[in-house]
């Protein structure tokens, strides 16, 4: 159980120094566009990047069984707001290749720390 736990710990700071230091890649990734602003490349290093990284050093530090749970809801939160997007505008494969990596890490994490 601790091994796949820290899987999905470093899974999650993989995954979010992508968003964090490489936010036009992720943009192309999630098919988002640049704006007048930087502020679409801000909030991609923001909620797709760096809160995901500070998740994962976050379990990692503390250790504990509910540190993370806490990472597999957050990853459940992530799936729930994808899945609300399949339902309410509109179906893509990205999405459903999406939904499936944030419900299959959060789901378990759930599941091994409840």
């Amino acid at each position: 159980m601790d091994i796949i736990n820290i899987i999905f710990a470093l899974l999650s700071i993989g995954l979010g120094l992508f968003g964090w230091l490489a936010p036009r890649y992720t943009m192309g990734a999630l098919d988002l566009t640049a704006g007048a602003t930087t502020m679409g490349m801000s909030e991609v290093r923001a909620s797709a990047g760096a809160l995901f990284v500070g998740m994962g050093i976050g379990a990692l530090i503390l250790g504990t069984s509910e540190a993370y749970l806490m990472l597999g809801f957050c990853w459940c939160g992530a799936a729930a707001g994808r899945l609300t997007s399949l339902v309410m505008d509109g179906q893509f494969r990205k999405k459903w290749v999406y939904f499936i990596v944030e419900a299959g890490v959060g789901i378990p994490a759930i599941l091994l720390n409840i």
